[in-house]
């Protein structure tokens, strides 16, 4: 980097003594530090130190471009850190980082747990329910959260949330001559100190990891892709890392989550009931998804106009010609578009398009035992004609 004027440093509780020699000449030439109250105080900023706005703004960091800056942060300022969040208004050499073990390392290590094979998250600044999809039996996580109660309230959610058995280990300070480590064996200790982490060892089952999740999982009014059609879909969609999906027609959100859990990174989804998508946003939110699930109230076509480019497409019920005439415009070449037909005047426009653009043709027949007297017979639902294809 030619001549950054922003230095990111990673501050532990052994506080500056520790510190690299880059890491003390950046503040000693900074005219401002910016970080929280207790990394002001370890530093001894002084007059130059300036507390984080709250809740979190870049802004005050941005109006000393060009000048010597410090930002000071938990151990490593890039794992849910304020580095990440800097990174949206910098140039690449603008700043240089230090890093410091993070609270993930040092809790891993004081633990004994395979850093590699524990789920990590940042609970300071965000819900509790982003460990909904990844805990489960036999998972190890560690969680920084932002204060003492909030150890408690983790705990609470856990019992209400379908891990009442976790075992929970309360870790304090780390890394500094004030470092504590405590089981939870009963209620949660009243005099923890800051700045905190929680380790959680699963013993419930969490969320099936295969998709097509069971259909009261989800609210809905009825309306939604049963669990049997939803996971072809998912399989016809075929969610990869990195991927965004564009669900039109989203309903209840199902498509959306389990494109999310599936590994999809993002959803774009349209619908254009204001109840459905309340509800479907609400969905997103129960999983832990709505920071990757965007929902636009709006009707299609319309509403695709300022959506970033999709690498997959599902379109359900209510398919017009116009509709997808927009959408085989817009979408770049090899994306992936999958439509659910239910209707007798979607399939003629299913097997027009796929005469002419060609794709997969999948008819879904599916039935369930209903009662007949005493006894039982199969109750069919609509058949569903699935075209999937490539762009």
């Amino acid at each position: 980097m030619a001549d950054p004027w922003l230095t990111i440093i990673g501050l532990g509780e052994d506080g500056p003594e520790v510190l690299s020699p880059a890491s003390r000449a950046a503040l000693a030439a900074a005219t401002v530090i910016f970080g929280g109250s207790r990394h002001l105080a370890l530093v001894d900023s002084g007059s130059r130190g300036q507390p984080w706005p709250v809740p979190f703004d870049a802004t005050p960091v941005l109006a000393h471009r060009g000048r010597p800056a410090v930002v000071l942060a938990s151990g490593d300022p890039f794992w849910f850190g304020a580095g990440g969040s800097l990174m949206a208004h910098l140039s690449s050499g603008e700043w240089i980082s230090h890093p410091a073990p993070s609270t993930f390392q040092l809790s891993a290590n004081r633990l004994g747990w395979r850093l590699e094979e524990t789920l990590c998250l940042g609970l300071h600044a965000a819900p509790f329910v982003r460990l909904r999809p990844g805990l489960g039996r036999g998972v190890r996580a560690i969680c920084t959260l932002r204060d003492a109660a909030s150890v408690a309230d983790l705990s609470i959610w856990l019992r209400d949330n379908g891990h009442p058995t976790a075992k929970l280990t309360v870790l304090e300070r780390l890394g500094g001559p004030a470092e504590r480590i405590r089981e939870v064996t009963g209620a949660v200790p009243t005099d923890i100190a800051l700045p905190v982490s929680v380790a959680i060892e699963g013993q419930d089952p969490g969320l099936p990891q295969a998709s097509g999740l069971p259909d009261d999982l989800f609210q809905h009014d009825g309306q939604i892709t049963k669990r049997p059609v939803r996971a072809l879909t998912l399989s016809a969609l075929a969610p990869r890392r990195g991927e965004t999906l564009w669900d039109i027609g989203a309903g209840s959100g199902s498509i959306g989550i389990e494109w999310l859990l599936a590994g999809g990174a993002r959803v774009e989804a349209v619908e254009a009931d204001p109840e459905r998508a309340a509800r479907a946003r609400a969905n997103a939110e129960a999983f832990g998804l709505s920071h990757r699930h965007r929902l636009h109230q709006a009707q299609a076509p319309e509403g695709l106009e300022s959506l970033p480019c999709p690498d997959a497409v599902f379109v359900g019920g209510g398919a017009t010609a116009r509709l997808l005439a927009q959408v085989w415009e817009v979408i770049p070449s090899g994306t992936r578009l999958v439509l659910n037909a239910v209707t007798i005047e979607t399939e003629a426009l299913v097997l027009d398009w796929s005469a002419r653009h060609g794709g997969a043709l999948m008819k879904i027949n599916l039935s369930e035992p209903v009662a007949i007297g005493r006894k039982r017979g199969w109750k069919a639902a609509l058949p569903i004609l699935q075209w999937s294809v490539t762009r």
